[in-house]
């Protein structure tokens, strides 16, 4: 019975993180087009502005949306309070507050754009400030959703709002900017206008944004019913630290590309167009960034609600295995066939591939630090995490100070790797006192050097024998994967059958 019951809920984190991840996936991937899309259209330094851009919505959408996702989780999964309660507090808060956020920006927009040395666009400063508030009104409409195991919409309404994002981009960008040089007059070149230029990406957001909120009207209208300000004033207290850590974790993932363009020591369009090639390469290792959002999504509701049974500490040792078996799967998939992946960006971006590796391995500690971050989810000692990744912002920033001036974009590369493996050793130390897991270190330690050396190996033998790239990387992968099933995958199907034999 034991088996059974410490396989089911690794089965139905199994389940949710798929259907998640497939809709992030597909979602994504779809988004992810719009790279080569954007990087085959326009120059590295005008790429470099939507990269900019979106570094700083980064960091404004963890403020605006104020921790209330794990305040709402915990607080919902406590039984204190009624989920409704606790909704409607949530939703009230976020509604109110980004209303006003949203008008301050309005009148303060163009300031903000000669501050950040784009004095002819404010016009983009507005349309950031409007997805980033209109996002975070659904992010409490989306809690709910993942609250109550309802994935299925949940991934269904990200695919429509990134359906029409791709969509509405390709068509203003592709269809009506092509209409325009034929034809300013025609219908669909009245539509292109030419100072907008790469604003037209943030055009193609506000509108999916928008639709987004309106598809969620049934759950944000049920949640104005009810307000709890006791609740509240708890709710804050849990979740201010949320934020700081949310920040923090923003710095280190998103600070590189925000600074860039004043820590490079070049003029401000060589800048801007190393920007650009960074951020293109940064894009490529986004298969492991999807696999670790997907888990997340499935992941925190699911820590949560299995915290009290007696076998919690195992199962999450066993999903942390598995969650590194899939990273450095992905770690070797994109680092194999780099020769392919190259082709999803311009090539005018390629001279930045070398960072892709780096990149991929910092995205795996980060993936670790996730799963290890449960301790203080789970003790409610959210300020302690929070000087966590403080200390981890203060290693990027140092880092970047540092290394950018110095080593270019690459030096942002290794503070990403540097600051992650930090966090990752913090977390476990401070983890095996607060809330003890018998993470199984040496195995994934194993791991991780298992994909590395593998890495290395390929590319020795590759030069070695003059094979080519794709017969090294098919071996290499074929290896990784035979030693997984030699040492993994066997238990795992043995726990599966025995499980099925309790059952019947």
């Amino acid at each position: 019975m034991y088996r059974t019951a410490a396989l089911n809920p690794l089965k139905r984190l199994a389940s949710q993180t798929a259907i998640y991840g497939v809709s992030s996936v597909f979602g994504r991937f779809l988004n992810y087009l719009l790279v080569p899309f954007l990087t085959y259209t326009f120059a590295p330094a005008e790429y470099g502005v939507i990269a900019e851009f979106y570094a700083y919505m980064g960091f404004l959408a963890v403020l605006l949306t104020f921790g209330m996702e794990t305040g709402y989780f915990r607080f919902r999964s406590s039984e204190e309070h009624a989920p409704e309660v606790v909704y409607g507090t949530v939703l009230r808060f976020l509604v109110v507050s980004n209303v006003l956020f949203l008008l301050a920006i309005f009148f303060m927009r163009q300031p903000i754009a000669e501050l950040l040395r784009h004095p002819d666009n404010a016009e983009y400063v507005w349309w950031s400030a409007a997805i980033l508030a209109l996002d975070a009104i659904g992010a409490a409409a989306f809690a709910r959703l993942r609250a109550e195991n309802r994935a299925a919409r949940f991934a269904t309404l990200k695919l429509i709002e990134i359906g029409v994002n791709v969509g509405l981009t390709i068509f203003f960008i592709y269809l009506c900017r092509h209409a325009y040089e034929s034809d300013p007059q025609s219908l669909l070149g009245r539509l292109w206008i030419p100072e907008i230029g790469v604003g037209y990406v943030f055009v193609a957001n506000l509108v999916a944004s928008l639709i987004k909120l309106l598809m969620l009207a049934p759950q944000l209208r049920h949640g104005f019913r009810v307000f709890d300000s006791v609740l509240f004033a708890r709710l804050i207290r849990y979740s201010l630290p949320m934020v700081v850590i949310g920040f923090a974790g923003i710095i280190n993932e998103m600070l590189d590309r925000a600074a860039l363009k004043y820590l490079l020591p070049y003029d401000d369009a060589t800048n801007m167009a190393q920007l650009g090639i960074y951020s293109a390469c940064y894009k490529l290792s986004i298969l492991m960034s999807l696999f670790i959002q997907a888990f997340r999504y499935a992941g925190e509701p699911f820590f949560f609600s299995y915290a009290k049974q007696a076998d919690a500490g195992r199962t999450y040792a066993i999903v942390l295995n598995w969650f590194v078996i899939c990273c450095v799967f992905l770690f070797l998939l994109v680092t194999l066939y780099i020769d392919v992946f190259q082709y999803f960006v311009g090539s005018a971006y390629r001279e930045g591939l070398h960072v892709v590796p780096v990149l991929l391995l910092a995205n795996l500690a980060l993936g670790i630090y996730v799963n290890l971050s449960i301790w203080y989810k789970l003790t409610d000692r959210t300020l302690l995490g929070a000087g966590v990744s403080i200390i981890g912002s203060v290693i990027t920033v140092g880092l970047l100070l540092w290394w950018v001036p110095k080593y270019g974009f690459e030096g942002a590369a290794w503070a990403h790797l540097v600051c992650y493996s930090s966090m990752v050793l913090m977390s476990y130390v401070l983890g095996r006192r607060y809330y003890p897991v018998p993470y199984e270190v040496g195995k994934v330690l194993s791991y991780v050097g298992l994909g590395l050396g593998l890495y290395l190996a390929s590319g020795w033998l590759q030069t070695a024998t003059g094979w080519h790239a794709m017969l090294v990387g098919s071996l290499g992968l074929s290896v990784f994967l035979l030693i997984v099933f030699m040492v993994d995958g066997r238990k795992l199907l043995r726990t599966g059958t025995s499980a099925r034999a309790d059952v019947s």
